[in-house]
């Protein structure tokens, strides 16, 4: 085993060290003996970013694939092996990264350390056209029900393409097209394991109650073995002109319950002291019903059913504020749109307050302590902070990252970032209030000089339809 430990001890008890294996795989371990539970999480760094146009939704597709049975584990056995012993587990995919874990009792730590490493060293030996042809199903099932068979379930997809221009890494989301999951062939899906489910492409994490002796030697003897690869080349590009230069909109007419505005800002990278800035000057205007937005739009104007604001990190390429307000009925767009930009408008000129800067910082420290009170979620950050940054130490001193930024820092992003001409517009109109216009025109007893102006007008403020 090639060896670097590293230990460090924050303030809250946790710790952390770091091993890495002669073939490339980084380890990072954190005793916890409070619950005799341990957490496996094991992160690809692999995502959507690195795809190419034609084979959009292949990492996607590929983490259910790691699903279907390895060379010692048939079918659903990785899950039947897991639940049997009292675990969880699951995989996810994003942009950057696709993630397994497993969350099991302390005394089958070394069963979740086996199943992972069988499937990392062996899953080409059970891909097949069945498996293959069985989760592309399942894939194409997920994208219509929590995409396009839902309200508004295809505005993350919308604004990501809006706030990206087309050839950016970032401009497709994972869940990729249909069409390109069609084309997908199973020789696609063994190359692709091949470049990027590597050790040496990866990172494990184990946290809980753990004897790291005892768990280094496990992962020595089922990781140690696997090859390493060299054949992946790095990701595209994803940097971006800071503010985007103009505003991109469209407009969406679908049956949605009610009108909605969203919108995506271009912000700061992930893992910046401006990232934070950011993410505190949205919590303030977004997050929850003590925010600004919230209370200027559902409580005070009553114009608004909903309205959030929250920050999507993003490493490789410039993280997106994420606005949502869906209208109270009878509620048109420009009114809700001037009151978001009039807050936006004071917030630059004003900067938050003491009280606010005070109530964000604590709920962002509240969230991140969440996440790193848990063994999953703390196990989860350790590996992020590894993969993105490089560093999993980084995951214990984030809050004191977050609680050192100052209100003039959030004021500056603010002023440089959340403008107008800074964001993708994603506007849904509800296809009764459409019904409702036409019927409307069509009892009118105007001209039919007056009524085919009057269609004409209508057409220009509603924008192309979708």
């Amino acid at each position: 085993m090639g060896h670097t430990a590293t230990a460090s001890a924050e303030p809250g008890g946790l710790t952390a060290t770091e091993h890495t294996l002669a073939n490339g795989l980084r380890v990072v371990l954190s005793e916890d003996h409070l619950t005799p539970v341990a957490a496996v999480c094991l992160w690809y760094d692999v995502g959507s970013r690195h795809e190419v146009k034609g084979r959009t939704g292949l990492a996607h597709l590929f983490e259910h694939l790691m699903f279907q049975g390895s060379k010692q584990v048939s079918g659903n056995g990785h899950f039947e092996l897991v639940q049997g012993a009292g675990g969880s587990l699951n995989g996810t995919t994003s942009f950057e990264r696709t993630n397994y874990f497993e969350t099991m009792p302390a005394h089958q730590l070394e069963l979740a350390l086996w199943l992972e490493a069988d499937r990392m060293g062996s899953l080409l030996a059970a891909l097949d056209d069945e498996s293959m042809e069985n989760q592309r199903d399942v894939v194409k099932n997920e994208r219509r029900q929590r995409y396009d068979n839902v309200p508004y379930g295809t505005a993350f997809e919308k604004l990501t393409a809006l706030s990206y221009p087309e050839g950016h890494p970032y401009h497709h989301t994972p869940i990729g097209s249909m069409a390109d999951l069609d084309a997908a062939t199973l020789e696609d899906a063994r190359a692709f394991f091949r470049t990027y489910y590597a050790p040496n492409n990866a990172v494990l994490s184990v946290v809980g109650d753990i004897d790291p002796e005892r768990t280094l030697a496990w992962i020595e003897k089922y990781f140690g073995s696997i090859p390493s690869h060299d054949g992946k080349l790095p990701p595209r590009d994803g940097s971006l002109p800071d503010v985007i230069g103009e505003q991109v909109r469209e407009v969406v007419t679908e049956e949605v319950p009610s009108r909605a505005l969203m919108a995506a800002y271009r912000l700061p990278h992930d893992g910046t002291r401006a990232c934070d800035a950011a993410d505190l000057a949205l919590t303030v205007l977004g997050g929850g019903e003590s925010s600004r937005l919230h209370n200027r739009l559902v409580r005070r104007d009553q114009s608004a059913v909903g309205a959030g604001f929250g920050l999507l990190r993003l490493a490789g390429a410039p993280s997106l504020g994420w606005l949502d307000v869906k209208t109270s009925a009878g509620v048109e767009i420009p009114e809700i749109e001037a009151a978001v930009d009039e807050e936006l408008a004071r917030f630059a000129a004003d900067g938050p307050t003491a009280e606010e800067m005070e109530r964000a910082q604590a709920q962002l420290e509240r969230e991140w302590l969440d996440r790193l009170g848990t063994v999953a979620g703390r196990a989860d950050e350790l590996c992020r902070y590894a993969v993105l940054f490089g560093d999993p130490q980084l995951a214990l001193t984030a809050v004191d990252r977050v609680l050192s930024i100052t209100a003039e820092e959030v004021q500056a992003i603010a002023q440089a970032r959340l403008r107008p001409d800074n964001r993708a517009v994603l506007v849904y109109e509800p296809l009764a209030a459409e019904s409702a216009a036409s019927a409307e025109s069509a009892d009118t007893d105007a001209s039919a000089d007056s009524a085919e102006q009057s269609d004409e007008d209508t057409l220009k403020e509603e924008g192309p339809q979708q």
